[in-house]
């Protein structure tokens, strides 16, 4: 049995949540108790919550897993890319986990796959690279409901600062729009993170209201 297809195999069976002797994770699959320990490093090394020891047996603590799927080698190239882009990321808590994605795709990647050729540069636009340096910040008070101030140059050039209710994150191609609700305006607005400066926690937090949310904001435009 190939090592990745082992890997995966060994996955399957730690998903019960169960503790699993290296003994009899060994005879399933055919193996000696030795690679068990060595497949059962690579798990935890690659970041999965894998807790026990030799002698004593194995364990997966509350991961999060995907249902089983099949990708076509257009989906997987897709994945891979997306994964390559992330790991570029100038936020190293996004860099780290797509890291950690990369090292569990290749160690359950089909040969064929795993032969499409050598990874892909992913090259990020201007635009993206001086957004980067915002976007924790800006994912923490999306997810959290912390208030920001931000500064963003008008029609003329200066620059107004605004408290916003950040919302909704996206990435169309070459930059980073920020979905917010503003209160200078009293509506929603959209700004590009790369012409935003400063953008900072104002020590201020919101509720969701009704009317102020990402929902609202989608809808107001899916009835225009």
């Amino acid at each position: 049995m190939r090592r990745p297809d082992r890997l995966f195999d060994l996955v399957q069976i730690l998903r019960d949540g169960k503790l699993h002797r290296a003994a009899d994770l060994a005879a399933r699959l055919g193996v000696s108790t030795r690679t068990v320990w060595r497949d059962m490093g690579t798990l935890a090394a690659s970041g999965l919550p894998v807790e026990g020891a030799r002698g004593v047996g194995y364990q997966l603590r509350d991961p999060t897993v995907l249902p089983p799927m099949t990708l076509s080698r257009d989906e997987f190239e897709a994945l891979r890319l997306g994964v390559a882009l992330a790991a570029g990321a100038a936020d190293p808590t996004v860099a780290r986990a797509a890291a950690s994605l990369r090292a569990k795709i290749g160690a359950v990647a089909p040969a064929r796959a795993e032969d499409m050729g050598s990874d892909s540069f992913v090259f990020a636009s201007e635009e993206a690279a001086r957004a980067a340096p915002h976007l924790g910040l800006i994912r923490r008070a999306i997810r959290d409901h912390l208030t920001l101030s931000l500064g963003y140059p008008g029609p003329g050039g200066a620059v107004r600062l605004r408290r916003v209710r950040p919302l909704h994150l996206d990435f169309w191609g070459r930059a980073w729009l920020l979905t917010v609700w503003c209160e200078l305006s009293h509506d929603f607005r959209v700004f590009r993170v790369d012409l935003a400066n400063p953008i900072e926690h104002d020590g201020g937090a919101f509720m969701p209201e009704h009317g102020k949310t990402v929902e609202d904001y989608i809808a107001r435009f899916a009835t225009a």
